[in-house]
């Protein structure tokens, strides 16, 4: 059955989970029936009839002049209110001629002829012939005071007055119905759709918000996951599963009930999901774990058995949680107690997943990055049978990921994604994507037809260290100081063995610092050597030493870098056990006491003070090395940072140069100014007390290893 057919079905959840349409059908219904009622209204009060209103001077000259119709009598509308009275009658326009059939034309001021009796009938006018129609009229009276006047004036005109009794019963009460049903409708109608949006209904609170995923449009393959083979090798087999379950049942195995996918986020594990449903020729539902829980006690765990009435429906299916951690948290953890909404949804789940009433055909897929929080009965077999980990790509992931979001894009000949790939480590499949927009966007910018290889570097650096801030302002002693403090950087990771490659040293401002050391490895790093991480140290420490050794003085434009420094030696210590004082054991802080709000640690303050000597031993003998090695090398120092001011920029090859050659032999093609005259050797005046961290933006990435 595909999903089109499902969901035009008129008891599918795909009409059923559909947004709340405006009810056209039940509006002009009840406008109808206003209309009717309002037209109701106005012909039983007359406001739509063709009667006029005489005063009585009017209504006095129309009975002197004969005009009265005679063959409608006069009727006196008695009122129990006031004395005031109506009298509804009929008129000619005009006056008209009166005849007999035996007689000429008569004036109507004269009394009208009467027939003679015949076999005992009453007397009868004679016929009148009118030239126009008679029309309805209605005049006020006050019979209190013109009893005398008006019986005179009818008795002139022989004209008869009958009077009658009007109980208007309907036309009050449709008078006072009418205009608060107009009210309530008007409200009703003004707050139906926010009602049915909060709720899907006043009745509605417990209905499953899943949504059924159209294959029709944006549908997503395992063609378009990238960088996750071992995820997409384990969850394929649910889809073939599905399309041939006979092929595994012959063995006696069975389907698992729910899969868990674990991963860092924009690892990929929501488009893993929507693959899912776009291989397997199933019913696909999708929603969110806070889609549970509402202000209401008891909707959560509504919406868990309803949500199962549906699968159960379209057996076999599919079922997609995103981010279970909302609603699957561990039980018992609540600080206070009393009754926990979160904990019934939760316990709704795991009976709907493996309880006494269960059927086959319904696989769960759940996606998490915190699967730590997670209840220990949701993760048992036979619930999430099986833990899929969608880790961050390594360096061939992070070039087939670059691959399928470039098919979205136009790039260059030019372009190299393994470069871009190689320079991009722990990055995301989300943050790959983003850097190619990030590309996408600086080409429009700057009017190109193709996305070219500066371009995608320029992404790459906005993207991991920030925007370039060329509006910031600084002097001339500010940008020498940062010249000479990247420089610091600069060499020592040349000259020490066991650094990353030197990627590009700049002093132009970039997201919060004021010049960066960027390094990037050649490969994908997953484990830290003990001499990797003192080589760090001392890296991290050349840009202090750099500004020490050329003006006698330090800023605070190192902070990144001590900040950096003291996480590295104090892991090395506490964490990895690199100390030969200390050995290896782990120091760290009481996880329980840490939960409990009091922060205590597992050691004894006489262990705190030796690791505490041993972090500083460690950042001091690197700031003896850096030290020394920049010493040695102060013409090269020098002969960097002149460069940095003149081109503000350098990459790793001409950097190369300048410790080679003790200059640059092929400099940047571009200069950003007109070259600044050279520094004098030594600096006397001071640095300003207050400058931004110079070097925290090239912290490598990846220094934080762990345990082999």
């Amino acid at each position: 059955m595909s999903d089109d057919s499902f969901n035009n079905r008129p008891d599918g959840p795909g009409r059923r989970n559909q947004d709340p349409q405006f009810n056209w059908r039940g509006f002009m219904l009840f406008a109808l029936a206003i209309t009717l009622l309002i037209s109701g209204l106005m012909m039983n009060k007359g406001l739509v009839s063709s009667r006029k209103v005489f005063d009585y001077a009017e209504f006095k000259k129309t009975v002197e002049e004969g005009r009265i119709d005679p063959t409608k009598p006069l009727k006196l509308v008695n009122s129990d209110t006031t004395t005031e009275q109506i009298i509804k009658g009929s008129y000619f326009a005009e006056k008209a001629a009166n005849k007999t059939p035996d007689a000429g034309p008569q004036d109507l001021s004269k009394p009208l002829p009467v027939e003679p009796k015949q076999d005992g009938e009453s007397q009868k006018p004679a016929i009148t012939t009118a030239k126009n129609e008679s029309k309805d009229f209605s005049v006020a009276v006050n019979i209190e005071f013109q009893k005398e006047e008006l019986r005179d004036l009818l008795k002139s005109q022989n004209l008869t007055l009958i009077p009658v009794y009007e109980n208007d019963v309907w036309g009050s009460l449709i008078g006072f119905l009418l205009p608060l049903l107009i009210i309530l409708a008007f409200f009703y109608f003004l707050v139906r759709q926010q009602i049915r949006s909060a709720g899907r209904g006043a009745l509605s609170f417990g209905k499953s918000k899943a949504k059924m995923l159209s294959q029709d449009r944006n549908k997503v393959t395992f063609k378009d996951v990238a960088g996750v083979e071992e995820a997409k090798e384990e969850v394929q087999e649910l889809v073939e599963f599905l399309k041939d379950p006979k092929k595994f049942q012959r063995l006696g195995g069975k389907i698992p009930k729910g899969v868990l996918m674990v991963g860092p986020p924009g690892t990929g594990k929501t488009l893993l999901a929507k693959a899912i449903a776009g291989e397997a020729d199933v019913p696909f539902f999708s929603i969110s774990g806070s889609d549970f829980v509402e202000m209401f006690v008891g909707v959560g765990a509504s919406r868990v058995r309803d949500m199962f009435e549906q699968g159960r429906k379209n057996a076999p299916c599919l079922i997609f949680i995103d981010e279970i951690d909302a609603v699957g948290r561990h039980r018992g953890h609540g600080m206070g107690g009393g009754h926990d909404e979160r904990e019934q949804t939760l316990n709704a789940l795991l009976v709907e997943m493996d309880g006494f009433d269960t059927q086959e055909g319904i696989i769960i897929i759940a996606a998490t990055n915190r699967a730590d929080v997670l209840d220990p009965a949701l993760l048992r077999p036979g619930r999430f049978d099986r833990q899929v980990t969608v880790n961050l790509p390594d360096v061939k992931g992070r070039e087939e990921i670059l691959r399928v979001h470039a098919k979205k894009v136009k790039l260059s000949d030019s372009a190299d994604l393994s470069k871009i790939a190689r320079g991009t480590p722990g990055f995301s499949g989300a943050e790959l994507a983003n850097l190619l927009n990030e590309a996408a966007l600086l080409a429009a910018r700057k009017n190109m037809k193709a996305i070219t290889q500066p371009e995608l570097e320029e992404a790459r650096d906005k993207v991991r260290w920030g925007r370039e801030r060329r509006s910031l302002a600084l002097t001339e002693k500010e940008k020498e100081n940062t010249a000479y403090h990247e420089a610091g950087h600069a060499i020592l990771i040349e000259v020490l063995e066991n650094t990353d490659p030197l990627h590009k040293v700049t002093i132009i401002p970039r997201g919060p610092s004021l010049g960066s050391t960027m390094w990037l490895p050649e490969e994908d790093k997953h484990n830290d050597r003990k001499s990797e991480l003192l080589d760090d140290l001392i890296v991290a420490m050349g840009g202090r030493v750099a500004e020490e050794i050329q003006f006698g003085d330090v800023t605070n434009g190192a902070s990144g870098d001590i900040r950096m420094a003291s996480r590295i030696a104090r892991n090395m210590v506490c964490s990895w056990g690199m100390s030969s004082e200390l050995g290896m054991i782990e120091y760290g802080e009481n996880e329980s006491a840490s939960f409990m709000g009091r922060g205590t640690s597992n050691y004894s303050q006489d262990t705190a003070r030796k690791i505490d000597q041993e972090v500083k031993r460690l950042i001091d003998e690197a700031y003896a090395k850096a030290k020394e090695i920049l010493l040695k090398y102060k013409d090269k120092l020098d002969a960097i940072a002149v460069a940095l001011l003149e081109y503000e920029t350098l990459d790793g090859s001409h950097i190369k140069e300048i410790m080679e050659h003790g200059r640059l032999i092929n400099p940047p093609e571009t200069r950003s100014k007109p070259p600044p005259p050279p520094p004098l050797p030594k600096a006397t005046e001071p640095r300003p007390a207050k400058q931004e961290d110079e070097d925290e933006g090239g912290l490598a990435p990846g220094l934080t290893g762990v345990p082999a």
